[in-house]
């Protein structure tokens, strides 16, 4: 005999839409999440602040903008406004190949400044 199975929301549920935990379901396999790499800085603590960093990251990609928030706090870089940074110059080169992996190339444009930023 074979038993109907009801569904709901992607639950298997009985007859009157209880919770079904008699049916044994395969879960599908999840990869696990890969998640951000996070990057040292090499900057020592005085170093000029050169580089005008403006970046805009769209609403759906919120953690890839924390993200990106906490690698410029990682290389010493100021917050001026939410989207406008500062701080030493050059940015690592194997941060910029990684942020290209990513796709976030687009999302940001960098400023070398004439003279070093002060608070």
């Amino acid at each position: 005999m074979h038993r109907r199975k009801f569904r709901y929301k992607g639950a298997s549920v009985n007859l009157f839409g209880l919770p079904d935990f008699s049916v044994s379901e395969k879960k599908k396999h999840i990869p696990k999440r890969q998640y951000l790499h996070s990057f040292i800085s090499n900057f020592k603590k005085d170093a000029p602040k050169n580089l005008l960093l403006i970046y805009d990251v769209p609403e759906g990609k919120k953690k890839e903008r924390d993200w990106f928030r906490r690698q410029l706090k990682n290389f010493d870089f100021i917050m001026i406004q939410k989207s406008v940074w500062v701080g030493p110059s050059p940015l690592p080169e194997e941060f910029t190949d990684y942020l290209k992996r990513i796709g976030f190339q687009k999302e940001f444009k960098t400023f070398k400044l004439a003279k070093s930023y002060t608070n």
